[in-house]
């Protein structure tokens, strides 16, 4: 099942508190990316983001995005203020693997 324009634009609009929230369609779902760097997706209606050093202390429970794919973290989009406290501490980790991987 492929997530809904109206379920993206759901979960972008929750998440727009912490601004530099961008979207990319794929393959009938979507890429999140915060600054610039991807943190997660949206997978069957499911907010989803990679998993991480920073955000495993939130105790979130583990999804498979599609088949075949690593797990990610579920987030809970009815408690805004925690889901972006989770995409910062996820970017807060990712941010320098991408700056590495870009020299």
């Amino acid at each position: 099942m492929a997530t809904s324009k109206e379920f993206k634009d759901y979960a972008v609009e929750q998440l727009s508190a912490l601004g530099d929230i961008t979207c990319r369609p794929m393959m009938g779902e979507f890429l999140l990316y915060y600054h610039g760097v991807l943190f997660g997706g949206l997978y069957d209606g499911r907010v989803l983001v990679k998993i991480t050093e920073g955000n495993k202390r939130f105790g979130l429970t583990e999804e498979i995005p599609y088949a075949g794919a690593k797990p990610m973290f579920m987030l809970d989009m009815d408690d805004v203020p925690r889901a972006c406290e989770i995409v910062e501490a996820t970017y807060a980790d990712l941010k320098d693997i991408v700056k590495k991987k870009r020299k």
